[in-house]
């Protein structure tokens, strides 16, 4: 199997000097998803390639030496079955799509609960973070996983912390919600090594990523997703609000467009949605601002008018309230990443 390529140490660093390489292991569940798996082996082979020495080796491992078949029919050969495994720096179970319950024995688990006393960091990918719900390596941490698994995660394991992030890193736990958010992850891991913001900069150029999201952003969940085809009404308001960002309709109008009452439009957001139509509506604006505001160069109040916000001032402070930072200050913070 195709080994991580490496570039020659930095001009002026000797030898002596070099930094320790850290093996990165990646346990691989029968169906795991390629994608996922991917997108992380590929952004520390960037990584090394960006630091121009070898800071990541990456070695596959499974519960034997068989073959291992991906989601999409791929197959891929371990370096390592979990019994003759390397010391590692940090380990991720790459889950598999969707979840089976039988791909976690006993000797897995156990080898996961080991690792953890051994203080090795412990990350999930995609449904990765199921394996580690059931070896009861979640307990007191943050973690997240794909959308779609969300619900089932809180069902089978209600005392663990699930959010709707792409990822999350809580000391030593860190956790992805699958797909190429696993990049987004591993790069914010890069970032933290001695140098590691610009490596992680130049490896996102490598991996032509215009921008790295940050562990603030969250999953977007398809509004069927949450509906399915129960909520007809709901579901043409929200897109009547989708439609209508710069000029807002008022809730008189939309609940006369989907003739129901101000009430019982109230009602169904409440129930549904958990937040009252001016609150999601709101949110629909500021998750379209965010867009233009990462991906484009437009002015902050060219933005602020163009999601329907009277004023920058007024714009700044529902952004702020909302994300945490104010629209200035996140363009500041991702030019810094790059």
């Amino acid at each position: 199997m195709a080994k991580l390529q490496v570039a020659k140490p930095a001009a002026g660093r000797s030898a002596k000097e070099q930094r320790p390489v850290k093996t990165v292991g990646f346990l691989v569940i029968p169906n795991f998803t390629t994608i996922g798996f991917a997108s992380a082996v590929e952004t520390l082979r960037m990584a090394n390639m960006a630091a121009r020495e070898p800071m990541f080796r990456t070695v596959i491992i499974a519960a034997s030496l068989d073959p291992v078949t991906a989601s999409n029919g791929m197959r891929i050969l371990p370096d390592y079955a979990i019994t003759e495994a390397p010391r590692l720096d940090m380990l991720f179970v790459v889950g598999s799509n969707p979840i089976v319950s039988n791909h976690s024995s006993r000797p897995l688990l156990n080898w996961l609960r080991k690792l953890a006393h051994d203080q090795v960091p412990l990350g999930g990918i995609c449904t990765g973070s199921h394996l580690l719900a059931r070896a009861d390596l979640l307990k007191g941490y943050r973690c997240t996983i794909h959308w779609e698994d969300i619900e089932a995660l809180k069902e089978r394991f209600p005392g663990i912390i699930i959010s709707n992030q792409l990822f999350e890193l809580d000391r030593d736990r860190y956790t992805c919600s699958g797909g190429v958010a696993s990049m987004d992850m591993t790069l914010q891991l890069i970032a933290r090594e001695p140098g590691g913001r610009d490596i992680a900069a130049h490896a996102a150029e490598l991996l032509l990523c215009d921008r790295v999201r940050g562990a603030r952003e969250q999953q977007r969940v398809p509004l069927r997703q949450k509906l399915g085809t129960s909520q007809p009404k709901l579901s043409q308001m929200v897109a009547i609000m989708e439609a209508n960002l710069e000029e807002p309709v008022g809730l008189e109008e939309l609940a006369r467009l989907n003739e129901v009452s101000v009430r019982q439009l109230e009602r169904l957001f409440h129930k549904h949605l958990q937040r009252t139509p001016s609150q999601y509506y709101l949110e629909l604006r500021l998750s379209r601002a965010r867009q233009l505001l990462l991906r484009s160069e437009s002015q902050v109040r060219d933005i602020a008018l163009a999601c329907g916000f009277v004023s920058p001032a007024h714009f700044s402070k529902c952004y702020s309230r909302f994300f945490g930072v104010s629209p200035i200050g996140e363009r500041k913070q991702v030019a810094a990443v790059h």
